[in-house]
Parts: structure tokens; sequence; C-alpha cells
């Protein structure tokens, strides 16, 4: 069966200007230029202004209510480093970092696919919407047995319409609903989002049964 499509609209990239600031993480003349952000081992430096010009979430953090002593290093406990250093590539280039596999015949693997998937929720935390899109339709076009429930619950998570409807048109196969509940992610889509089971669970009984599934429920 082919892989479903979502309906996914990217926006076109931006030019370099409109990030209103350097175009690439350029040496920063003194501490109160540059932001440094810690993830483990990890040392992240960037331009405060530029953050702030990408996202909303990194100008409250960085000039609004939330913000510290300038200068002074945010430790991040809850993001990859691998992942926020692809989230800094964006925010300077408006583009995703290039990978092996791009312009070759070979298909992504999982971990691209588990990438995109926390590349997504970084976006969506950081409020870096054309980021979120892009990871959204990657992962709208990578579905499969495997990781159609951990999609599903990540769309459901942070308000993916898009590869929520993907993943719903791809378990519309009877074969890829067996394999879906089989798989690793079934319980933690269980356990985490029975809301979209249930809406997945009504989409797929015919009309006249679920008519008759709520007569049985109020009597």
């Amino acid at each position: 069966m082919a892989t479903p499509r979502g309906t996914v609209s990217v926006p076109p990239t931006k030019a370099a200007a409109d990030t209103h600031g350097p175009a690439s993480p350029e040496p920063m003349k003194t501490k109160i230029e540059r932001q440094v952000y810690l993830i483990k081992y990890w040392a992240f430096f960037a331009h405060r202004t530029v953050l702030a010009a990408r996202s909303s979430v990194f100008k409250a953090e960085l000039f609004g209510a939330m913000k510290g002593k300038a200068g002074h290093p945010i430790e991040i406990s809850d993001i990859e480093a691998d992942v926020f250093k692809s989230l800094l590539h964006f925010i300077y280039t408006d583009s995703l970092p290039e990978t092996t596999r791009e312009g070759t015949d070979e298909d992504p693997t999982q971990e691209d696919v588990v990438t995109a998937s926390h590349l997504l929720v970084a976006a969506d935390r950081y409020n870096i919407e054309r980021l979120k899109l892009i990871c959204e339709d990657k992962l709208c076009n990578q579905i499969d047995s495997n990781m159609v429930a951990t999609s599903l619950a990540l769309a459901e998570q942070h308000g993916c319409h898009g590869l929520k409807e993907a993943c719903f048109e791809f378990l519309g196969s009877p074969s890829n609903l067996k394999a879906m509940i089989a798989s690793d992610g079934y319980e933690h889509l269980k356990n985490s989002c029975p809301s979209a089971l249930k809406e997945l669970v009504a989409r797929l009984l015919p009309v006249e049964l679920i008519a008759a599934k709520d007569i049985i429920m109020g009597i």
C-alpha cells in the first residue's frame, strides 16, 4: 500500500534578512551579544537577537519576563544535543542540515524518522512553525506499521492535523491496523492518547454501528 501523504502546507523559505541578524553563527564580540546553551557535555553559542527574531519563546526567555542575566548559560535537559544543533541550523539558515541520504535513492531510516519526530517536538516547544510543518510533512511521507502509533501520538499531542489525517488514512487498511496494534508504540498510544484511538475507531466503524452503540450506552 502506498504511504499516505498528509495535507501539510509548508510556507516558503524566508530571506536571510528576515532573521534580523547574521546568516550564520559568526563570532560574537561581547558576552552580551551571545547566548550559551548547555546540553550535557555540549555547549552551543548563538546570537541572542537572532534567536529572539525567529522564536517568540526564545524572545521571552532572553528579553522578556522569563529572562535571566545576560550572557549566563542556560541548561537544557530535555532535548538531545544533535536535535538542538539541527534547531539552531534551521534558525540561521531556514533549512534542515543535509543528510548522507539526500540526493540519493536510499530511503530514510527509522533513525531519520525518530530524529524528525524529536525535531518536531523541539520546534513546537520554541514555536518555530515552519520547522514544525517541515518535520510534520516528512513524517507524513514516512508512515509505516512500526512507527504509525508513535506518529499518531505525536500528532495528537502537538496539534499536527495533517500527520493525524495521514495516520488515520494509513490505518484504514485492516492489515495496517492489525500490525499497528502489535507494534511497540501501541501501548504508549493507548495510554497517552486514548482520545485519538476513540476517534480512529469512530472513523472505522460503519455509521449504523456507531448509532447502535450510542443507543446501547444510553440504556
